[in-house]
C-alpha cells in the first residue's frame, strides 16, 4: 500500500500536466503573447512624420496627403501655410489641372461658411452646400470640399472649369495623414545633405592668396 501510495499522484498529475501544457500551447495565452496583444500599434508615420514637418515649420499634425486618378505631386509646390499650417498641390498631367490641399487651423460652421472665401481669394461671394460631412464652397471661380476635423479644416480646391466636382469630392475623401512611404514622398528630408564645399579657381595651389605688399629696394 505504501509503494501504490507512492506512484498513485505521479499517474494522475501526469495527464494533469499533458492537458495543461496542451491547451497553453493551442490558446497560445502565455505572457509574450498577452503582452504582443495589449496596446494598441502607433500610428504609421507619426516620427517621420513629426521629425520632417517641424523642420520646415509645419505642426504634424496638419499635415495631410490625398490622390486622385491622373494627379501627381508638384514637389515644389509643398509648404507652410499661414503660422504651421500645410499646403501642397497636386497637377494633371494631361490638362495641366491644378488641385490644392490645404489644412490650417480654425472651424469652419453653417454661420462661419460664407465669410471664409475659397481658395484665399477674399472680396469674393462664398456659396456654401451641406454634402454629408463636409461643406461644398464655391466662389471665384474656384469650388472647394472642406472638411472639419478637431481644431482644423481640411480642404481641397480647384478652378470649377478645370476639375470636375466628382473628382474633388473623392479627393477630399481620400485625405489623409500619410504613413512613412507617403511623407517620404511628400516632405522633404529633416536631415539635408551637407552642401559641398565650392572650389574657388581663382586662389593659388600654395599659400591663402593674401596681396603682396613687398615694397622693392628704392620703391
Amino acid at each position: 500500500m505504501i509503494r501504490h501510495a507512492r506512484v498513485l499522484p505521479v499517474l494522475v498529475l501526469a495527464p494533469l500536466l499533458l492537458t495543461a501544457c496542451g491547451s497553453e500551447k493551442a490558446g497560445d495565452s502565455g505572457p509574450s503573447a498577452s503582452a504582443s496583444a495589449a496596446g494598441p500599434a502607433a500610428a504609421p508615420g507619426t516620427r517621420e512624420v513629426a521629425s520632417r514637418a517641424r523642420a520646415m515649420g509645419v505642426a504634424p499634425e496638419l499635415v495631410y496627403v490625398t490622390e486622385a486618378p491622373g494627379f501627381t505631386l508638384a514637389q515644389q509646390s509643398v509648404g507652410v501655410l499661414g503660422d504651421d499650417g500645410f499646403s501642397a498641390t497636386w497637377v494633371d498631367g494631361e490638362t495641366n489641372a491644378l488641385l490644392r490641399l490645404a489644412v490650417d487651423r480654425g472651424t469652419i460652421t453653417a454661420d462661419t461658411c460664407p465669410e471664409q472665401p475659397v481658395g484665399d481669394m477674399s472680396g469674393e461671394h462664398t456659396t456654401c452646400e451641406r454634402d454629408g460631412d463636409a461643406w461644398y464652397r464655391t466662389g471665384a471661380g474656384r469650388h472647394e470640399y472642406a472638411l472639419s476635423e478637431e481644431g482644423h479644416v481640411v480642404r481641397v480646391s480647384a478652378e470649377k472649369d478645370a476639375v470636375p466636382r466628382d473628382v474633388l469630392h473623392a479627393a477630399a475623401l481620400a485625405a489623409h495623414r500619410p504613413d512613412d512611404a507617403e511623407t517620404d514622398r511628400l516632405l522633404p528630408s529633416a536631415d539635408p545633405a551637407p552642401a559641398s564645399p565650392v572650389e574657388r579657381g581663382d586662389l593659388p595651389r600654395y599659400g591663402d592668396g593674401a596681396p603682396d605688399n613687398h615694397v622693392d629696394v628704392g620703391g
